[in-house]
C-alpha cells in the first residue's frame, strides 16, 4: 500500500474504518519533509495493517482547523473515525506505531 493523499471530499469515509494514520503537513516544512520517509518506510513495514495519508494544510485548511492543527507536522492516530492520539513534530517509525498500539 502506498502513502495516499486526502482531501475534504474522502477524508471521513477513509478515516472511518479500522487504523488510519493521518500527517498534517505543508510542501514547504522541512521538518514535514524529514517526517516523509519515515512514514513511507512505516507503510512498507506494517504492510497495509495501517493506512497512512497525508492532508496538506494549506491545500486542505478546513480539515486542518477541524482537527485543531496549529503546529504541523501534526500526526494524528485514528481508529474507526474516532481520534485515538495525536503528536506534534517529527516522530520516529517507535513512536508512531506506539501511537497506533
Amino acid at each position: 500500500m502506498a502513502v495516499s493523499h486526502l482531501s475534504k471530499v474522502d477524508f471521513d469515509a477513509v478515516t472511518s474504518e479500522g487504523l488510519v494514520l493521518v500527517d498534517f503537513w505543508a510542501t514547504w516544512c522541512g521538518p514535514c519533509r524529514m517526517q516523509a520517509p519515515i512514514l513511507e518506510k512505516l507503510d512498507a513495514e506494517l504492510g497495509g495493517s495501517v493506512k497512512i495519508c497525508k492532508v496538506d494544510v494549506d491545500e486542505e485548511p478546513e480539515l486542518a482547523r477541524r482537527f485543531g492543527v496549529m503546529s504541523i507536522p501534526t500526526l494524528v492516530a485514528f481508529k474507526d473515525g474516532q481520534v485515538k492520539a495525536t503528536r506534534v513534530g517529527v516522530q520516529s517509525a517507535d513512536a508512531l506505531k506506539a501511537m497506533l498500539a
